[in-house]
């Protein structure tokens, strides 16, 4: 019951100087301290950490100056309290995290301060090239049942296309496709097969990714009379 967790988290909140009552104006926990004006800390209750936990607090975040979540601590500790990604949402929200042992014991998981994450500029700039790079909008989000159609995917498909005829070399494909000789000699997805040396031509699972991806590849480049092989 949400109510065995009361008793510990009272004394806690007690024990950094605040006073400590339950159930005030539909918060589980109300604590102020004798400060002018008096700090207000709310804490929500719960034996298990939820998405209805979460959303009380934030309903809580307008009117306190600290939320709190409180709950019960796991059997082996292997309960959401501990996944780093509940703690680092309760960072993101600002919200302290308390797991509450069967003992009475107390544990400070997550602080209550404002977090800011650092930017990870690579990510980020990994994150906009691929937009930047991606022809169109190929892929519908929240897609799952489908490979998503990347601008690597995309390039690769160019390749497979401009091949479909007849076997050539990267530098045949060099002005339309940049990238085309990383592309076919890294053969990421098993499309290309090397005839000779620089040389490449489809290969079986290339052919059929051209009849799977039909309706998303542009029509097949034009080589120049010397290109063919």
């Amino acid at each position: 019951m949400e109510t065995s967790l009361y008793p510990p988290v009272k004394r806690f909140l007690e024990s950094l100087g605040f006073e400590a009552k339950g159930e005030v104006c539909g918060c589980d926990v109300v604590a102020l301290d004798k400060g002018e004006p008096a700090a207000l800390i709310i804490a929500e209750l719960k034996v298990s950490f939820t998405l209805e936990l979460v959303l009380q607090a934030v309903e809580r975040t307008p009117v306190c100056d600290e939320v709190w979540l409180a709950v019960r601590a796991s059997l082996r500790g292997r309960g959401r309290e501990a996944d780093p990604r509940v703690k680092k949402l309760c960072r993101m929200l600002g919200f302290g995290l308390l797991s509450v042992f069967n003992s009475g014991r107390v544990e400070l998981l997550v602080e209550p301060v404002p977090w800011r994450p650092r930017i990870d500029k690579k990510r980020r700039s990994r994150i906009a090239d691929e937009h930047r790079r991606r022809r169109g909008d190929p892929t519908a989000g929240g897609s799952t049942r489908r490979p998503i159609m990347t601008a690597y995917r995309q390039q690769a498909l160019d390749c497979a296309a401009a091949l479909s005829d007849h076997p050539a070399r990267p530098r045949d494909l060099k002005a339309e496709m940049p990238d085309a000789a990383k592309i076919l000699l890294d053969n990421v997805y098993g499309w290309f097969e090397r005839v000779e040396r620089g040389v490449y031509t489809l290969s079986d699972a290339g052919r059929a990714a051209l009849a799977a991806w039909s309706a998303e590849i542009p029509p097949p480049l034009k080589l120049s009379a010397g290109c063919a092989v």
